[in-house]
C-alpha cells in the first residue's frame, strides 16, 4: 500500500535539528522524498509498524508530529502532481 509519511521536527535546538536529520535519514530508507518533510512509501503491513516505532522512537511527542496517510493499494487516481520535480512510481522498476 502506499503511505504518505509527513513530519513536522521543531528545529529550535540543537537537539531538533538533530532529531529532524534522523527522522529524514530513516523515512529515506522507506520510500522517496517528495517534499522537504514528506515521503511516498510503498509499505506491507509489517514494514509500516516498523517504520512508524523507530519514527515514533525518535521524535519528542511534545514538539515534533508525525502523520501517517494511509492510500492503500489503488492510490493512483488519489495523487496528482502539478509543477516541477515530478516523481516516479515507486513501485515501477528503477534502472540506474
Amino acid at each position: 500500500m502506499l503511505v504518505l509519511i509527513t513530519y513536522d521536527v521543531n528545529t529550535e535546538t540543537a537537539e531538533g535539528k538533530k532529531r529532524l536529520r534522523r527522522v529524514a535519514k530513516e523515512c529515506v530508507n522507506y520510500g522517496q522524498r517528495v517534499q522537504n518533510s514528506v515521503f511516498e512509501c510503498s509499505l506491507d503491513a509489517a514494514k509500516c509498524r516498523e517504520v512508524k516505532a523507530k519514527l515514533e522512537k525518535i521524535i519528542d511527542k511534545d514538539r515534533d508530529s508525525l502523520r501517517f496517510y494511509y492510500l492503500g493499494n489503488n492510490y493512483k487516481s488519489k495523487v496528482e502532481h502539478v509543477g516541477a520535480k515530478g516523481g516516479f512510481d515507486v513501485n515501477d522498476p528503477l534502472i540506474v
